[in-house]
């Protein structure tokens, strides 16, 4: 009777060892969920970051004219009224065209 008992819970035993450890909702099923679970506490906390940096901006946007002045100015490139606004231009170089023909003449006599 009792060799029949034991034969009995060992068998129990590895039916239930096999649905943790080899079963699609044992510890690999966990494993997959605590990773999930972490991946989106990482976009959780990144989404946060940026829902705070826009809450503050939208904050100083309210708050202020300098923020408005500060976008219309670099976004809109807008001007204030009593402003001057100056265009510096970079000078371009160029060979003079006697140069140039000479340059020509010699690259193409090689």
């Amino acid at each position: 009777m009792t060799k029949w008992f034991a034969s009995v819970l060992v068998c129990l035993t590895v039916l239930l060892q096999y649905r943790i450890w080899l079963s699609d909702d044992g510890v690999r099923e966990a494993y997959r969920l605590r990773q999930s679970v972490d991946q989106q506490a990482d976009t959780n906390s990144e989404l946060r970051r940026r829902n705070e940096q826009l809450v503050a901006e939208v904050a100083d946007l309210k708050s202020g004219l300098t923020a408005i002045e500060e976008r219309a100015r670099s976004e809109l490139g807008m001007i204030a009224t009593g402003e001057s606004f100056y265009q510096v231009v970079p000078k371009v170089v160029t060979a003079p065209a006697e140069s140039r023909d000479a340059l020509t003449t010699r690259t193409a006599q090689r």
